[in-house]
């Protein structure tokens, strides 16, 4: 008798019958190839994703993986964690670049410079993850991530692009800068983290609220009640693949088709049916993104 490990995928959901979008994801973290990722996607309606840059390499990957795959969108970003080892080192190698020296802000500059470039591309429809992140990047570190983050905003606005943010322990500090930058037309919180309070925020202020599968973990009350007044014309679903597999298989490889999971669970929160969830959420990423 075969016993399910942590390294057993999760079994394919019933398929979701309106075809929806996973928000955000990182195929490049993921085992096995993009074209069978996309396949065991599209075999239960998970027929787009959105393919996020961490790094200039993960950027470029991005990048060049939504040229190739019609089903595939990009962002390209300096994740908050990343600007602050571009710039004071990184030397336990934390990142998947091995250890680094540190650069300086000339090193970060360069680093912008390349996604700036990279942001200018057709298939590129957005900027991000980048945001602030509180509880990996200590006090030393904030200056680079909130320098990083005040350029990803100026770089989004003068491409058109959505602005896709990491908001980690740090929501006052995200909306105060969203603030005093002048947000872009479209902005993505992505893995949603705020209570319902914030959720009021956001919604008056347009941004849309991505939720991945820890709204379904059993401690995430806050959540479920900041997706409960959440508008559906703002919602968005997505994996954050391979991270946060959605309960009942939390701590197992996440993957774009685990989508379905997710958004049943979301549906239900919302008194929705699970159609009218998936036929809101498909067009709210569609426009957000601009594809």
């Amino acid at each position: 008798m075969s016993s399910t490990t942590k390294d057993t995928p999760p079994p394919l959901p019933e398929p979701l019958r309106v075809a929806v979008a996973d928000s955000h994801t990182h195929l490049d973290m993921q085992d096995g190839t993009v074209e069978e990722a996309l396949a065991k996607a599209a075999s239960v309606g998970v027929t787009t994703v959105v393919q996020v840059g961490c790094d200039v390499n993960g950027s470029r990957w991005a990048a060049e993986t939504a040229a190739a795959y019609e089903a595939v969108h990009a962002t390209v970003a300096l994740h908050p964690n990343e600007a602050p080892r571009i710039v004071l080192g990184d030397p336990d190698g934390w990142s998947r670049q091995g250890a680094r020296e540190p650069g300086g802000d000339d090193a970060l500059d360069a680093a912008l410079a390349e996604i700036d470039a990279l942001a200018a591309l057709p298939h590129v429809r957005g900027v991000g993850e980048t945001g602030l992140d509180h509880f990996r990047t200590g006090p030393d570190g904030m200056a680079a991530q909130q320098r990083s983050f005040r350029a990803h905003i100026e770089i989004a606005k003068r491409h058109g692009k959505a602005l896709v943010i990491h908001d980690r322990e740090a929501h006052d500090d995200v909306l105060r800068i969203l603030r005093e930058e002048g947000a872009p037309e479209r902005v993505v919180f992505h893995c949603y983290s705020g209570d319902a309070e914030m959720a009021k925020i956001c919604a008056e202020a347009g941004y849309y609220m991505s939720f991945a599968g820890n709204v379904t973990f059993k401690n995430a009350r806050p959540l479920r009640d900041a997706l409960a007044v959440a508008p559906p014309e703002l919602v968005l679903v997505e994996t954050d693949a391979p991270f946060l597999t959605p309960a009942p298989y939390r701590g197992r490889p996440n993957a774009p088709y685990l989508i379905p999971v997710t958004l049943r669970a979301m549906a239900d929160v919302k008194g929705m049916t699970e159609e009218a969830l998936a036929t809101a959420v498909a067009a709210n990423t569609a426009r957000a993104f601009g594809y």
